[in-house]
């Protein structure tokens, strides 16, 4: 039975071809799985095999969809011939290589199932750990990001992951040990709530957890490389720091701009009108000041404060804009539960 490519999740996970009710209405959740790659050929049909081993046995339904992401190798081809050959294979190609964010969306939004895995091409992340990730989420959990504790990775990329990971939870307060994981769950809900794009795609955690979800890890398999190269590259150190900051304004004050822009420009114009008072204190006195540095100082810190505490209140404007015409329906994912 296949599913009619309807991109909306409500629609996939509801109808198909022959009118046949899907999986969860016959009592058994979905479970999708979303494979984002690029040039990984010779993986594609052995990490099949390997989600079928650790799926088949589970009480869950199961679908798996790659996202070509711009391959310039055999790998559509590949996916060609696995789509023909199994019935819960979907395949997402993009018209290029426009990076992992892009092409986890593109997965996401075919993705049928009310759980939503994501993992690696390149067989490191070990698909037997999927099970224990799923349980971890009947314990309440709406994320589960996969630790790979004893990491198969040269020793450069496990001292920047480990800087880059408490950097991460020192300033959003989400404490992972292992935030860019490749093997995560999600429930649904999350992926419809949360937007990516750019690199955000680092930071699911922490974006599902400023919108209220449960997030926890879980320690997992971590598997050499044995096909392929890796992508990682000194641009990535360079980025992260601008990413972080990013999703940190994002989360704490993209509905309060004012209270960052207020009370920075509150403070810097405080600082700059004790100076000028104190200046204006020895003028009194009989001092000179036109040619001293500290003038010039104080009155560019008041304007600059009065600038930045305007930016806050125009920030304010925005926002308030932006939800008086938002739908209404946008409220309904800050809620978890209602009982009547």
């Amino acid at each position: 039975m296949r599913f009619v490519a309807i991109r909306t999740h409500k629609a996939l996970r509801s109808v198909s071809v022959d009118g046949v009710p899907d999986q969860q209405a016959r009592g058994r959740s979905l479970v999708s799985v979303v494979v984002p790659l690029l040039d990984e050929e010779e993986t594609l049909a052995e990490l099949y095999e390997q989600l079928r081993e650790a799926l088949e046995p589970t009480a869950y339904d199961w679908e798996v969809v790659y996202v070509d992401d711009g391959s310039t190798d055999g790998s559509y081809r590949e996916l060609v011939r696995l789509h023909s050959t199994f019935t819960n294979v979907r395949v997402v190609q993009l018209r290029r290589n426009f990076g992992k964010a892009a092409a986890l969306r593109a997965g996401f939004d075919v993705a049928a199932g009310s759980i939503v895995v994501t993992i690696d091409a390149d067989l490191q992340d070990d698909p037997l750990e999927i099970p224990s990730l799923l349980e971890k989420l009947d314990d309440g959990y709406d994320v589960v990001s996969g630790w790979k504790r004893d990491r198969r990775d040269p020793f450069v990329r496990r001292l920047v992951s480990r800087i880059y990971n408490s950097a991460t939870g020192l300033v959003t307060g989400v404490r992972l040990h292992d935030m860019n994981c490749g093997l995560k769950a999600y429930r649904a809900e999350v992926l419809e709530n949360v937007q990516l794009y750019g690199e955000r795609h680092r930071f699911v955690p922490v974006l599902a957890n400023h919108a209220g979800y449960r997030v926890t890890e879980l320690a997992v398999n971590h598997r050499p490389r044995l096909n392929g190269r890796s992508r990682f590259g000194i641009e990535r150190y360079l980025r992260a720091p601008f990413d972080l900051l990013t999703i940190v304004f994002m989360g704490r004050y993209r509905y309060r701009p004012l209270h960052l822009f207020g009370a920075v420009g509150f403070g810097l114009g405080l600082a700059g009108l004790a100076i000028l008072l104190y200046l204006s204190a020895i003028k009194v006195g009989g001092a000179a000041i036109g040619g001293r540095p500290l003038l010039l100082l104080g009155s560019l810190l008041v304007v600059v404060g009065i600038q930045l505490f305007s930016l806050g209140l125009v920030g304010e404007l925005l926002t308030s804009h932006h939800e008086e015409q938002a739908p209404r329906d946008t409220a309904r994912a800050h809620v978890r539960d209602v009982l009547r």
